[in-house]
């Protein structure tokens, strides 16, 4: 944070677009390299060691249980980690949860287990678990923010979809970590210390964000509304978001179901795949390895076409076509079809998944104004994921019915949210070539705009020398 004082004589900080995008990807590849590495390891390793054994099925479903209890904490932490992004700054929050979500994985890997401590192994374990649901909220609402706000206004786009290239990246380093240690290793080996190495080389990565993290700074627009005591200095940025901004949220949230794609492609696509029709899951596991490897390629150009063309289009043809393309993706699947699983996955979410999930991070964020960008970002994504990460692969089983023989119904399923995603995203207003600070009156209502001048001039600042976000000078559009 920024010392307020004279106006005239603030020195605002440059814009950093390249560390800040940096920034992002890293803290996103160590987000989700935490979260894949858990995933695989609760298949493979931890449903031996951390849970009494005898009940080999319900050691599975603990084990994953965990696993789904970082997605379940996630809104909660949104509704910390953004309004303290909001009002200490962006920097504090990526600080704050880098080392929070490390230290929490690579005290993972220092766990005693069931062995050796009982039933306080899996309740370490579980701790662990929401440090890292709790920081990651935070910690992507802050990286977008971050870089948007670092960007210049012709590639927000771009700058900001270097966060979900680090989510692609993350991934794919948790699954080549894990590869030699269960390919080289004997059982024996991998039970006994194998397992720990790769929650502890998350300490490399953390390492290597803090050395870039450290010298970023609070973005101008950030550190502009911070010196000219915005409404945030007598309300905080929750209560400011949910009285304003509700309908932003809401949409967010919406759009955010877009991860149903993504959901019912790794994690029921895969079950239906191996235990339904009977697919060597070695097989399946490599179908998203692919498809992760094009989003590499896709996301970038994804998002330089939304800076272009606009959000909207770009975002709602992601959901559609992608949408449309698990039906082809899991019909494959029903037969078994090797060669077009991996075309049409490639196709379904490395290409078309990459349209939204590439646009997301800057359409998102431009839904709401400087002061709560956080706050609203957090809330919004965070609601949607986890009610997409909680209740997509309940719904596609049953959908699937008890004999695991209906494919269409699920497909059908994520068509219809994926229409509904398209259709909400289709009434935002398009924010892709407007500059940042009219992007903050655009989204400042009326009512909000008088409250903002009403606590300028209780706190003896002249409003006409004020151009915070929603200022009275500016035109306001509701």
């Amino acid at each position: 944070m920024s010392t307020h004082g004279d106006e005239e004589t603030a020195v605002l900080p440059a814009k950093s677009p390249r560390r800040a995008a940096l920034a992002g990807w890293i803290g996103s590849a160590l987000e989700y390299y935490d979260f894949a590495v858990y995933a695989t390891a609760a298949a493979v390793v931890l449903n031996h060691i951390f849970f009494p054994e005898g009940n080999a099925a319900a050691a599975v479903l603990q084990s994953m249980g965990v696993a789904g209890v970082a997605y379940v904490v996630r809104p909660f932490g949104a509704l910390i980690m953004g309004p303290l992004s909001d009002r200490l700054g962006r920097k504090f929050v990526l600080m704050m949860t880098l080392f929070l979500i490390g230290g929490a994985t690579f005290a993972i890997g220092c766990l005693p287990t069931y062995g050796s401590a009982g039933i306080l192994a899996p309740i370490l374990l579980v701790l662990c678990r929401v440090i890292q649901g709790m920081s990651a909220a935070g910690e992507q609402a802050s990286a977008i923010s971050m870089s948007l706000e670092h960007s210049e206004d012709r590639s927000r786009g771009l700058i900001t979809s270097w966060s979900l290239q680090g989510t692609q990246a993350g991934s794919l380093l948790a699954t080549a970590v894990f590869i030699p240690f269960t390919a080289f290793l004997s059982e024996d080996q991998l039970f006994a210390w194998g397992w720990r190495v790769p929650f502890w080389f998350s300490a490399l990565v953390v390492l290597a964000a803090y050395l870039i993290r450290r010298k970023l700074e609070e973005p101008p627009a950030f550190e502009k509304q911070d010196q000219e005591q915005s409404v945030l200095d007598e309300s905080t940025p929750l209560a400011i978001t949910f009285r304003y901004h509700k309908a932003a949220i809401i949409r967010v949230g919406v759009c955010s179901l877009v991860n149903t794609v993504n959901v019912a492609f790794t994690v029921w696509a895969v079950s239906y795949a191996t235990n339904g029709v009977g697919i060597e899951r070695s097989t399946m596991l490599w179908v998203p390895v692919v498809s992760n490897s094009v989003g590499l390629l896709v996301i970038p150009l994804s998002a330089m076409v939304s800076d272009r063309v606009g959000r909207k289009p770009v975002f709602a043809l992601g959901a559609l076509l992608s949408g449309g393309m698990m039906f082809p993706f899991l019909a494959a699947v029903s037969e078994a079809n090797i060669p077009l699983i991996f075309v049409f996955g490639a196709l379904v979410h490395g290409g078309f998944y990459s349209f939204s999930n590439a646009t997301w991070p800057s359409f998102y964020a431009e839904m709401f104004p400087t002061p709560v960008r956080s706050t609203g970002l957090a809330l919004g994504t965070q609601v949607g994921f986890a009610i997409s990460g909680g209740f997509v692969p309940v719904i596609a089983a049953a959908l699937n019915g008890s004999g695991m023989d209906n494919w269409v119904m699920p497909a059908l399923f994520v068509m219809l949210v994926c229409v509904c995603v398209a259709v909400v995203a289709l009434t935002a207003k398009e924010t892709a070539k407007r500059p940042l600070e009219n992007i903050d009156n655009l989204h400042m209502s009326r009512t909000e705009a008088l409250e903002v001048v009403r606590l300028e001039r209780k706190g003896g600042i002249d409003p006409e020398s004020s151009n915070a976000s929603g200022s009275a000078k500016t035109t306001v559009i509701d």
